[in-house]
């Protein structure tokens, strides 16, 4: 009955069986709780026990149906899943492997569909601390043929390698359980490459990474480090806002167009604290009364140490990263005086700041220059100050807020535009999406945020992974191709295929954060798998009833430098129907 209600969507809460069990089923764009041993990607079953108080009982129990639906079973929050005793999790796979076995006439079953994959949570509480068994039917077109069912043990943390598997007596193993004399193995590695470490005096931790995961042929002992010859693939997730980012301050410029695009939306914004140094107004005034003095209209033709200070101000990148997102020397007149207000500390002051240039175009004091195809509404009133003649400008309401950020989202667009092509020469990669007029200024807020989170992403492997044009390259491609379909993610995880060798370097001497080799025997149908596995990170969710056979031992020798892992055995017994 849950598979027929969701074949149209996933349930959105569990279902409860009897008394004591909840089945969710999980698939679509749900995280799997159990990817980390198995590499199914269909809709499957997962059962855990109920969450359900005293009260649920007695009121479930009056009730003829078997399964029925308990959206009042789910507590508002769940700190963790609870796990059933591994004996109620053998009885529950033993029922699912009977209700898809053809061959049980006598049990009446007209409809004999085929299932999704089934997974229990167990509480570890037996010798060999299970804590998943599942089951998995399988097919010969709309014909179940029999059923894998896997064990999956975790003991751990340690960080006595003497406690590790050896390959050879795995290998031996699974060919006297499966009576195979050929047995392949596979590997697979991951490593962390740049770990983002907390940030003291911050509220969360930041959850970017950049990992390489590698997989390959032959696997000659645990622990191996991957042949060059391997498949790799490059794994960014990365947030926006790190301190310690080179393009930090173009992320403060960033946060503060967002500022004036919420004021916009809801009419209150919060303004930045007023500056230690000078005020904007005091700059605004600065700044017109340098032009004031050049009528030639060219702003960018000051003296040399404004223009630099005007560059460094734009961009206030780090040395490091200069070479890659290089200060723009074309600012015109509407960018430097963003430059200038982007600092403004309160309404007023956005007024009084507005209310100074107005008043120099309408006297002709200053014929400033802008880029052409500007197209904000100060843009048109400079326009309109070069034949003299200016519209009245009510400077009241969201129209001064408008102006502001008007102006910040064209100069931010070409600060991203002049990365993006001129710096990571991707110019028939770049899309007029992100720079489009043709939609409101809410959504150009937006499609900024993207190309914002873009530049991180391409600053970080070039700056810390040493990433040339050639990797760059793709790179950009599969963001900007992601962006141009799905809304600002920052936790998506961009992949990126590359060769080992490009970041052997920064893994070579270090200790994964996964380690696996599979073992298999058997083709199509017949094929079945071993599997060993080592993570830094517990492979469950769900804790165990009884960690006294679990180690828990931190150091080794007197070391405590070496890397604590959970061991985690998943083996596979095959039940054939037919």
């Amino acid at each position: 009955r849950i598979r027929e209600e969701g074949k149209d969507s996933i349930p959105e809460h569990p279902y409860l069986y009897e008394t004591d069990v909840e089945i969710s089923l999980v698939g679509g764009s749900c995280k799997s709780p159990i990817e980390r041993f198995w590499n199914g990607s269909s809709a499957m079953y997962i059962l855990q026990k109920a969450t359900h108080n005293e009260e649920s009982d007695s009121k479930e129990e009056s009730r003829t149906d078997d399964a029925i639906y308990a959206p009042e079973l789910l507590p508002k929050e769940s700190p963790r899943p609870l796990a059933l005793s591994v004996g109620r999790a053998k009885q529950l796979i033993s029922l699912y492997t009977m209700m898809q076995n053809p061959n049980m006439t006598y049990l009446g079953i007209s409809d004999m569909a085929v299932l999704p994959p089934l997974w229990v949570r167990c509480d570890g509480s037996d010798p060999q601390h299970t804590c998943w068994i599942g089951a998995e039917p399988l097919k010969a077109g709309n014909k179940v043929t029999g059923v894998n069912i896997y064990m999956v043990s975790c003991n751990g943390p340690t960080a006595d390698k003497t406690r590790f598997a050896n390959l050879e007596e795995l290998k031996k193993e699974h060919k006297i359980r499966h009576h195979s004399s050929v047995v392949t193995t596979k590997g697979f590695a991951q490593y962390e490459l740049i770990a983002a470490a907390a940030i003291e005096d911050t509220i969360a931790e930041s959850e970017s990474n950049i990992y390489v995961d590698i997989t390959w042929n032959g696997v000659d002992k645990i622990l191996e480090t991957p042949p060059l010859v391997s498949a790799a693939t490059l794994n960014i997730a990365l947030e926006s806002g790190d301190p310690r980012s080179p393009v930090f301050q173009l992320y403060r410029e960033l946060q503060f167009l967002l500022a004036l695009a919420e004021g916009l939306k809801t009419g209150v914004t919060e303004w930045p604290e007023p500056s230690e140094s000078e005020s904007a107004l005091k700059l605004v005034q600065e700044f017109l009364t340098d032009l004031k003095k050049k009528l030639d209209g060219d702003c960018v033709s000051g003296n040399k140490s404004e223009r630099e200070k005007i560059k460094c101000d734009t961009a206030a990148v780090d040395s490091c990263i200069k070479s890659i997102f290089g200060e723009r020397g074309d600012l015109d007149f509407t960018e430097q005086l963003w430059c200038k207000m982007k600092g403004v500390s309160s309404y007023q002051e956005l007024i009084d700041c507005f209310t100074l240039v107005i008043k120099s175009l309408e006297l002709g004091e200053i014929q400033p220059w802008i880029h052409q195809g500007s197209s904000s509404f100060l843009s048109q009133l400079i326009q309109q100050s070069y034949h003299g003649k200016m519209e009245d400008v009510p400077l009241s309401g969201i129209t001064p807020i408008q102006m502001l950020l008007e102006i910040g989202l064209e100069k931010m667009k070409r600060d991203y535009v002049s990365f993006f092509i001129g710096k990571s020469r991707s110019s028939f990669l770049f899309q007029d999406y992100f720079i489009s007029t043709s939609v409101d200024l809410q959504e150009q807020v937006h499609h900024v945020q993207k190309l914002h989170h873009m530049l991180e992403i391409i600053v970080s492997c070039t700056g810390l992974l040493q990433f040339r044009h050639e990797n760059l390259f793709p790179l950009t491609q599969i963001c900007m191709q992601y962006y141009k379909e799905n809304p600002l993610n920052e936790k998506h995880v961009f992949q990126l295929p590359i060769r080992p060798a490009l970041v052997k370097k920064f893994y070579q001497d270090d200790n994964p954060a996964i380690w696996k080799v599979e073992i298999s025997s058997g083709h199509g149908q017949k094929e079945v798998k071993t599997t060993w596995q080592v993570s830094t990170n517990a492979p469950v969710e769900h804790g165990t009833a009884n960690n006294s056979g679990l180690f828990s031992d931190s150091t080794v020798n007197g070391s405590s430098e070496e890397r604590l892992y959970f061991i985690t055995m998943t083996q596979c017994s095959q039940v054939q129907f037919t």
